[in-house]
This record gives C-alpha cells, sequence and structure tokens, in this order.
C-alpha cells in the first residue's frame, strides 16, 4: 500500500453532536503525522462534486464544543449508482486523496465500502444519535441526545404536574429503542414503548388509573419513532379515553439531535477520531472504530453492517454464505448479549417507574 500523504474527512447522513469534534481530531492527529487533511463539504455529495477545502490545524479550532457538523451533511442517493461512486473515485484521483476518514451511519458505511472495494481506502466513525450501530457499544451524539430528551421531559413534568396531566413523548432513534429506554429510566417515566419489546397498552392505563387514585398527579410515557408516526399520537388518545387522565402529546423530532455535545461524546469522538487516522496510516481500511467495554478497537465493515442486519433481522438470503459457521455463532452470540442488556434495562423500568 502506498504511503498515505493526504486524507479527507467528511459527515454523511443524519448529523450528531461531537461530529466537529471528531472531525477535529482526524485533523490535527493527521497534521501530527505528517499528513495534509481535506474537508469534505456535504459528505458524499461533496466529493463527487469536488466540493473540498484544505484543513489546517487553527481550521479546527472552537469547534469541539459546536453541535452539528461544521463540514455539512446530505444523503446522497447518486452514491448508490456506479457513475456517482466513478465520481468520487475521480475526485480521490484528482486531488491526491489517498484515503478517507468518513464519519455517519450505516449508510455511510455502505459507502465507505464500495469505495474501499474499488481503491480508495476509507475508515468508518459511527457517528449518530440513534445508538442503531451494533458493532459499537456506543456511537457519537448518543450520550447528547439522551441529555436533551431527559431535560425537555424534565420541563413537561413540571407543567403535568401542575395540571394533573399526562404528557406522551415521541423520541427519535429510528428503528432502535435506545433513546426511549435509556431516557425512560433517567427521567422517571411511567411507561416506555421501544420496537424490541411487546408492548402492554391495557397494563399502562391500570398503572395510570391506580396511580390515581393514589395521588399521583404527573404521568411520562416515552414512545420510540420506531413504532411508527401514528403511534404515538394515538396511544395518547386512548390514554384520556381510558383512564380519564387530560393528556397531551409531544414530538420532540429534531431537536435531539443539535446542541453542544456532552464531555462523553467529545471524549469518545476525540478518541475515535485518532483512532481512525492511525488506522489509515497503518495501511488498513474498509474499517469501522467502535466503542468495545470502554475500549477504542476497529471492525471489518462488511462484518459490521451484516451484524447489524442480523440483529435487526434484515438479512437477505445469502448474506452470510462468506462467513463460516463458527463466525456466524459468534454473530449470534453478539446480537443475542445486546437484546440481553437492553431486556435487563427494559426490566428494571417495569419495576420501579410508576
Amino acid at each position: 500500500m502506498k504511503k498515505i500523504k493526504k486524507i479527507g474527512v467528511l459527515t454523511s447522513g443524519g448529523d450528531a453532536p461531537g461530529m466537529n469534534a471528531a472531525i477535529r481530531a482526524v485533523v490535527r492527529s493527521a497534521i501530527a503525522n505528517g499528513v495534509e487533511v481535506v474537508g469534505i463539504m456535504r459528505g458524499y455529495s461533496g466529493l463527487i462534486d469536488k466540493e473540498v477545502k484544505p484543513l489546517a490545524i487553527r481550521d479546527v479550532s472552537n469547534i469541539i464544543n459546536k453541535g452539528g457538523t461544521f463540514l455539512y451533511t446530505d444523503r446522497c442517493p447518486e452514491m448508490l449508482t456506479e457513475e456517482g461512486k466513478q465520481k468520487a473515485i475521480a475526485t480521490c484521483r484528482e486531488l491526491g486523496i489517498d484515503g478517507l476518514v468518513v464519519i455517519g451511519g450505516d449508510g455511510t458505511f455502505r459507502g465507505a465500502t464500495e469505495l474501499t472495494l474499488r481503491g480508495v481506502p476509507c475508515v468508518g466513525i459511527p457517528g449518530t444519535i440513534d445508538n442503531d450501530v451494533s458493532s459499537t457499544d456506543n456511537t457519537i451524539g448518543y450520550y447528547t441526545a439522551m441529555n436533551t430528551v431527559i431535560e425537555l421531559v424534565d420541563k413537561l413534568r413540571d407543567t403535568c404536574e401542575s395540571h394533573a396531566r399526562c404528557n406522551v413523548v415521541e423520541v427519535m432513534g429510528r428503528d432502535a429503542g435506545d433513546i426511549a429506554l435509556n431516557t425512560a429510566i433517567a427521567s422517571g417515566a411511567t411507561a416506555v414503548a421501544i420496537p424490541e419489546f411487546e408492548f402492554d397498552e391495557e397494563r399502562l392505563f391500570e398503572k395510570i388509573a391506580t396511580s390515581r387514585k393514589l395521588g399521583k398527579r404527573n404521568f411520562i410515557v416515552i414512545i420510540s419513532e420506531g413504532l411508527g408516526a401514528d403511534y404515538a399520537p394515538t396511544l395518547a388518545t386512548k390514554i384520556e379515553s381510558k383512564t380519564g387522565v387530560e393528556t397531551k402529546f409531544a414530538r420532540f423530532a429534531h431537536i435531539v439531535r443539535g446542541g453542544t455535545p456532552t464531555l462523553k461524546d467529545r471524549l469518545l469522538a476525540t478518541q475515535m477520531g485518532s483512532y481512525a487516522v492511525d488506522m489509515l496510516l497503518a495501511g488498513k481500511s474498509n474499517i469501522v472504530i467502535c466503542e468495545r467495554n470502554g475500549e477504542i478497537v476497529e471492525g471489518d465493515i462488511t462484518y459490521a453492517l451484516k451484524l447489524d442486519r442480523m440483529y435487526k433481522g434484515k438479512l437477505l438470503e445469502g448474506e452470510l454464505d462468506e462467513y463460516s459457521p463458527e463466525v456466524i455463532e459468534g454473530m449470534r452470540r453478539e446480537c443475542a448479549e445486546r437484546r440481553v442488556a437492553m431486556q435487563k434495562l427494559y426490566d428494571i423500568q417495569m419495576k420501579i417507574n410508576l
């Protein structure tokens, strides 16, 4: 593999607090190793359109505390086409970009794999508030998003108590219930509904009715958006009808993606950004940087994508044919461990939130 002299860094897909901290770490780690860095604007769209700019040490000053991504982001349908991929590769060759660090979610990683297969080494960093990348314990932006949710729920509880109301709150997370489950526990919500587990609505109605008789005035129910856009507002109507408790609906939506990243996300992003550069300079590519059991490690992107689809029940026939029975069994164990960990949290929530 030829010596890396210049790398590009981009953010793609949904933005997440901490992305700027990751960019900063990539830039400064690369420069410390004598490697030039160019920032690619608007994700893969900017790579295709040759929308890039050189990044020096001072260009990433005072961004570690900023939410969003100063390189901007985009969802790029053109990268799904062979023509789009070839345009991206042509940009890299024309500008002398020897490798890429790409920050985003599973769609971003699929693009990285396609580019790596075509001769452009790529390393992925998981940046998404949803924490829905199964190969890592935590993704950049996840902790900040949860802190935003509990801050907003705490404010809602004040008015719920004053008016003796229930508030049904929908939070982001795509098909994953991680944000909803953890914030339900941390905010003392009465109940939580997530895609991973069956939700007993009748039990909820009984709990609210009983608690009201015992003097409880405020109720918070947190719903994952993965259950569908109509689920939470419909449940709010049902709660009021079944219990007689006035119930309002709140959708926090994209506000959960914004804001100043927490210490956890700044630290995680910095560690992952620096490690990504180390791996690229060591000649590794088509890998994703992960946090596992408190350690920063690397893993194969293709494996990570298939592990993710296995966990979510979205594997297509034949996708695991390249793997040995031992590897497949290991993947199943990883999925099972993740489910068990979530089940334990769900059981705690059911016991303590009344």
